[in-house]
């Protein structure tokens, strides 16, 4: 099995985690991440706003949002290229819980092929649709509603091919999207209890988010809200 980790090499702060988690992977290796803050590296998105799909997405994207999204396209990409069955994508904030991430590796052996689509997120909240694996205290499961960030998941080459033709033009974050099941047309399932944490704070900090005004906080969380129960209301079966 190969394993991806995304790193920007101009964020030092993470390189450590970075190479920590090339080894501590099987078969790690580092990929250059996409930076969306280079206009010449994201100059050939076809990048739209949250208007594509339904629900709309009722932010605009952030430049660290489009890197991470074509990040997570080179690696589909690489993993057609390279005739890989299934691999591992992780990013550079991802710590690992040994004895419980091997017994994860086991259920993903077992179960995965070039279809599967498995997050292994660090925070525990997604409900089942269909439980299939309980074993050594972490659960397979097709959960009703996706979860939210891609710190770590399996990715088939199935699945990969899928998700590059409904990922040509962009209109919110890969994570976002990866949600919307009935668009995408690739199933997601999840793998609870690894043990999986995310420590950017400790690492330099969020890539991602950024600060927001006050007086905004209100009116992006109602938005969200909204946006939420729209999702809520096309679950996984």
């Amino acid at each position: 099995m190969r394993s991806f980790i995304i790193h920007l090499a101009s964020s030092t702060a993470r390189r450590a985690n970075a190479e920590q988690l090339s080894t501590a992977l099987p078969g790690g290796q580092l990929v250059e991440a996409v930076n969306g803050r280079d206009p010449q590296q994201i100059s050939t998105v076809d990048l739209h706003p949250g208007t594509l799909h339904r629900p709309h997405y009722p932010f605009a994207l952030r430049p660290a949002e489009i890197g991470v999204f074509q990040s997570h396209r080179k690696i589909w990409q690489m993993i057609i290229d390279q005739g890989l069955d299934y691999a591992l994508i992780a990013e550079d904030d991802l710590q690992l819980d040994p004895a419980r991430f091997a017994s994860a590796l086991q259920i993903i052996q077992q179960h995965a092929s070039p279809d599967s689509y498995i997050r292994l997120p660090v925070k525990q909240r997604e409900k089942p649709a269909v439980l299939l694996v309980e074993q050594d205290g972490l659960q397979l499961l097709l959960p009703k509603v996706i979860g939210l960030q891609c710190i770590c998941q399996v990715v088939g080459q199935r699945a990969a091919r899928q998700l590059l033709a409904v990922t040509e033009r962009i209109d919110r974050p890969v994570d976002t999207f990866l949600q919307m099941h009935w668009r995408t047309g690739q199933p997601v399932h999840t793998l609870l209890g690894t043990g999986n944490k995310e420590v950017a704070a400790q690492i330099g900090g969020s890539t991602i988010q950024t600060r927001v005004p006050s007086r905004q906080k209100f009116t992006r969380e109602l938005k969200r809200a909204l946006y939420r129960a729209q999702l809520s209301a096309q679950p996984q079966k």
